[in-house]
């Protein structure tokens, strides 16, 4: 199947919009077979405030009009205590509120960005995804990570060359309570690491420090910039840790 051909037969559907490479390809694809489609956005406390900011440029240069939901992702003790299927509970609840969203502005498609490259079949919130038909057009019309970037690129798309950023709650271990503190140190740790040109990094937690990601190739940069990241990170956390395993 192309996506032309699933868009002539489902031509009008709400889409999950993350801000990411594969959900900004489905929309702007979406437009241009002249889809009736509408972007949601789910802010919760696992989203940074980028992220929010992405999507909104994004839907903006194509066109397409977005609605931000806000929810408390925190308010439901199945995600707070962070079991291993948290993200099935944590898609369960956004899905859920774009699905009632989405419905109540006349849509009863939703659509994901789940390409073929993602491995889906055992993943929590996948099973929330299915559980709630959802449907993942790229996913079904084959279409790759490195397919999507590319396409992305050649239609202009500022986000084909955006680095995957999976939530905050990703940070910290399976078991660690989630709390709305943690999760603010982690994004401004990491809004600090991103304005001193780091990319494509995580910082995680260890036992109360912050365990910082990085690219083999910006470690130097790390050790070089020690002082001011300690200055930063050093009171949010019980110590910072440089993780020499390359990310």
């Amino acid at each position: 199947m192309t996506l032309e051909k699933f868009f002539r037969e489902n031509p009008r559907a709400a889409v999950a919009f993350s801000g990411g490479v594969d959900s900004a390809y489905l929309l702007w694809a979406a437009r241009q077979c002249g889809a009736d489609i509408r972007a949601y956005y789910v802010k919760t406390q696992f989203q940074p405030a980028f992220e929010l900011a992405d999507a909104q440029r994004l839907a903006r240069e194509i066109g397409v009009p977005m609605t931000v939901l806000r929810q408390d992702a925190l308010a439901s003790e199945a995600v707070a205590q962070n079991p291993a299927d948290r993200c099935y509970y944590c898609k369960q609840g956004i899905f859920t509120g774009i699905l009632q969203a989405a419905a109540a502005d006349g849509y009863t498609l939703v659509l994901d960005g789940t390409n073929a490259s993602d491995d889906a079949d055992d993943r929590p919130g996948m099973r929330a995804l299915r559980e709630l038909r959802v449907r993942s057009p790229l996913r079904e019309c084959n279409l790759s990570k490195d397919e999507i970037r590319a396409r992305s690129r050649q239609a202009g798309l500022f986000t084909w060359k955006k680095p995957a950023y999976a939530c905050l709650a990703t940070r910290i271990p399976t078991g660690q309570r989630i709390t709305a503190g943690l999760l603010g140190k982690i994004e401004r740790a990491e809004d600090f690491l991103f304005s001193l040109g780091f990319t494509d990094f995580r910082v995680r937690i260890l036992s109360g420090c912050a365990r910082l990601q990085l690219p083999a190739e910006q470690m130097s940069q790390a050790i070089e910039q020690r002082g001011a990241i300690l200055r930063e990170l050093g009171p949010l956390f019980g110590g910072v840790l440089l993780d020499l395993k390359e990310r």
